[in-house]
């Protein structure tokens, strides 16, 4: 069985909450057959009191696990606490950072570096449209090598939870590592995003 690695086209979907507290998260393959999973770790009582009686997200750290179908851990994402950027650290599953995606900008279509652990650029994700629903993956030289999609649950459940559905998708060919940076990303962004937009 493949993992999730392997899979170029993956759906990121958020488990529907009418108050989000903890992050959950499906990994979808191309079929629609769970592949892996997504969960906020390492929260307290306070924090979570808080993150339902606030909108305090953005002060805090969130901590994210990608766990493979099996249980495994695969991926680990940190986003420390922001004011206006946000960034988020990617660890493979010892620990070992593997890069960072950092939000450039605040205002307009939004833009994020890829950087490998050692500060070099990996690549880019830019938001194609203003409501950051859509991103390209650009490597160094420019090139698109994946995407992130949003994609839309239904009227309903869009209006009156706060679940979100990331389809990722790579379409050139990229190192290991800047392929985990590209899987973590598509958490990333809901979590980099998602956090501040109050």
């Amino acid at each position: 069985m493949p993992g999730l690695l392997d899979h170029n086209t993956l759906v990121i979907n958020q488990k529907a909450k009418l108050i989000e507290i903890t992050d959950e998260y499906k990994i979808l393959d191309e079929n629609g057959q769970q592949v892996g999973s997504i969960r906020e770790v390492g929260q307290n009582v306070f924090k979570k009191l808080m993150r339902a009686l606030t909108h305090w997200d953005q002060f805090f750290t969130h901590k994210l696990d990608v766990y493979e179908q099996d249980g495994s851990k695969a991926l680990g994402l940190v986003r420390p606490r922001a004011i206006f950027k946000s960034r988020v650290e990617v660890h493979d599953a010892t620990g070992q950072q593997v890069g960072t995606i950092k939000q450039h900008n605040v205002i307009g279509k939004l833009r994020f570096d890829i950087t490998s652990a050692s500060g070099e650029a990996m690549g880019k994700v830019q938001g194609e449209n203003w409501r950051a629903w859509d991103f390209r993956i650009e490597d160094t030289t420019g090139a698109e090598v994946g995407r992130i999609t949003k994609k839309w649950a239904g009227i309903l459940k869009e209006g009156f939870t706060t679940a979100d559905n990331y389809v990722f998708n790579v379409s050139g060919q990229v190192s290991p590592e800047m392929r985990k940076v590209m899987l973590a990303t598509a958490a990333g962004i809901d979590l980099a995003l998602k956090q501040t937009d109050q």
